[in-house]
């Protein structure tokens, strides 16, 4: 939320610090210092925490939106999967990100916070385009550190990970120009190619209990925890 981290499962969050972990295999993993986190058994769990989120997500009216998201918002599940007949162990991570949608100021009619809300939306979508085509490019410096959204979600980008986006599009004809706006930028991530994914194993040691990767039961996460 204009460019600060903020961990939407708490109600008073200030700006929280992303940081960079090596991972195994020369791998880096990006996290976020003093995430709460919660234990998952069940699928009413998951939707207890998402409507958390989405309580304390920041959202307001437009002339183009009632309920306008004034943020982009991620959501991680770790999970974490053993094999004891092999003593292996493999983990992972599923981000679900949800991206406020590009404004044009004309047509939205914000101002004040609302403007600045709409600035810092527009210029971190058009980080999160740089990356891309960067990406496509195959260049050797990726511009991640140019917006706190294209930071947090490099692991997604690089080495293991594996990326699908869906782009919304609206039916009004008064729209069309931000359709086409859209279509462009799935353009560019349709030229990506990231190369195959490899599964992130480990030998099982001995004291390993079985469990859901995601830990905490509302307690802060810990320093070396992968967002």
């Amino acid at each position: 939320y204009n460019e600060a981290v903020r961990d939407l499962l708490v109600t008073d969050s200030n700006n929280l610090e992303i940081k960079i972990k090596q991972g195994a295999s020369s791998s880096r993993q990006t996290y976020v210092s003093g995430l709460k986190l919660f234990e998952i058994k069940t699928q009413e769990d998951v939707t207890n925490i998402m409507d958390t989120a989405a309580k304390n997500r920041s959202v307001a009216s437009t002339d183009m939106n009632m309920h306008s998201s004034r943020s982009h918002s991620v959501f991680t599940l770790h999970m974490r999967g053993v094999n004891r007949k092999l003593k292996m162990e493999t983990k992972s991570a599923l981000y679900l990100c949800d991206l406020a949608g590009s404004e044009r100021i004309d047509k939205s009619g914000v101002e004040g916070a609302r403007l600045k809300e709409a600035v810092s939306i527009n210029r971190s979508l058009s980080a999160l385009s740089d990356v891309f085509q960067a990406l496509a490019r195959g260049d050797s410096h990726v511009p991640f550190r140019n917006s706190k959204l294209t930071y947090l979600l490099q692991c997604c980008f690089v080495g293991n990970g594996k990326t699908l986006m869906f782009v919304n599009l609206s039916p009004n004809p008064t729209s069309t120009q931000e359709s086409l706006c859209s279509l462009r930028f799935a353009q560019k991530v349709n030229k990506c190619v990231m190369g195959p994914a490899q599964a992130q194993t480990s030998r099982l040691k001995e004291s390993s209990s079985n469990g859901g990767a995601a830990g905490g039961g509302g307690k802060r996460g810990p320093e070396n925890m992968p967002l």
